[in-house]
């Protein structure tokens, strides 16, 4: 996932409109339903109108500094305006106030928007409140399956005897993705041509390795950039032998996870896993100081860009407690009921 930009820290940050408005002329609210607390993202807005514009605006949010920073630019660009020209705002305006939100996370434009005009909807029909709906995206599944040619030809080969065979499906079916993409499978998972070559030595000795092209149709560009600091807290997490030489495994897994974490959606799924809980047995395998760290369980991605925010000294979540926020079921996921 891409880290927050100075111009969304700075959005997230504006508390100028910030709480509740009373005797608002119009009330909107997303994901505010009984029994929807601690599981669905949610925003209030609240409208106070003067000859027709909106004179006075606030907003509450339970969630993320993404959603905080969308409903702050959906203010901004709401306060002062008719409300027919509040009508005409999109999440596309507010993705552009912001610079731009990454990829998965554009759907926090479209929650303060949704709440926006439901607000806009109270106002002109003289309602109290008007409850929007809104479906976030649904979590995609695996990209990668025990049908793809690379991966069957991988796992077909010699099983060298000192490596498990659940690192030998890791590592393949991270190969696989990296294959299907159009920059080469060095890159699309942050190896050195002589690393990906170590590993396909030592995991799948005899395989041919034009299996793994080195170069893509589109080489002249690159795969999502990683996060520096995303890939040193990960590296920092790699177990040394006795003479301080990095475990191989080890640091091929943190490498994929650094360049994989760029991808969208979540990062079991850029890896090219099966199922969600193979993340977490690997990473316990083989980065097991970086598995313990994360003893809540948390999703992957989000703990990985949490402890890096936390490191710089940002703490953009709002929520004292994760088990009373609404964005709960966006950062914790059950590791074992199939879904993805």
């Amino acid at each position: 996932m891409t880290h927050y930009t100075e111009t969304i820290r700075r959005w997230a940050t504006d508390t100028r409109r910030c709480g509740s408005l009373s005797d608002a002329d119009g009330t909107g609210e997303v994901g505010l339903g009984a029994g929807e607390a601690g599981r669905r993202l949610a925003v209030r807005f609240a409208l106070r109108v003067k000859e027709g514009a909106v004179e006075e605006i606030r907003f509450q949010v339970f969630g993320c500094g993404f959603t905080i920073a969308a409903c702050a630019a959906a203010a901004e660009l709401a306060e002062g305006h008719s409300l027919e020209e509040v009508r005409a705002i999109t999440p596309a305006w507010v993705d552009a106030l912001l610079e731009g939100l990454p990829s998965e996370r554009s759907y926090c434009a479209e929650l303060a928007v949704e709440a926006l005009q439901a607000a806009v909807a109270g106002a002109l029909g003289g309602t109290s409140a008007v409850q929007a709906t809104l479906h976030p995206p649904g979590d995609e599944g695996p990209r990668g399956s025990a049908e793809d040619a690379t991966y069957r030809a991988l796992m077909a080969g010699a099983t060298p005897g000192h490596i498990p065979p659940e690192d030998r499906h890791l590592f393949a079916c991270a190969l696989a993705a990296g294959a299907r993409e159009p920059w080469g499978t060095a890159a699309a998972l942050g190896l050195s041509g002589g690393e990906l070559s170590a590993l396909v030595r030592t995991c799948f000795p005899g395989v041919d390795p034009g299996l793994l092209p080195s170069t893509g149709p589109r080489a002249h560009k690159r795969p999502p950039e990683p996060n520096d600091d995303v890939r040193a807290l990960i590296l920092s997490h790699v177990p040394r032998d006795e003479g301080g030489v990095e475990i191989p495994a080890s640091g091929w897994l943190a490498r994929i996870l650094a360049a994989r974490s760029a991808h969208p959606g979540h990062l079991w799924s850029a890896m090219g896993l099966f199922e969600r809980p193979e993340l977490s047995a690997a990473i316990r395998r083989l980065l097991p100081s970086l598995a313990a760290a994360n003893h809540k369980g948390m999703r992957w991605k989000r703990f990985l860009f949490k402890q890096v925010c936390e490191l710089q000294g940002s703490v953009l979540c709002k929520s004292p407690d994760c088990g009373l926020c609404s964005d709960y079921a966006l950062c914790f996921a059950p590791e074992t009921d199939g879904s993805p």
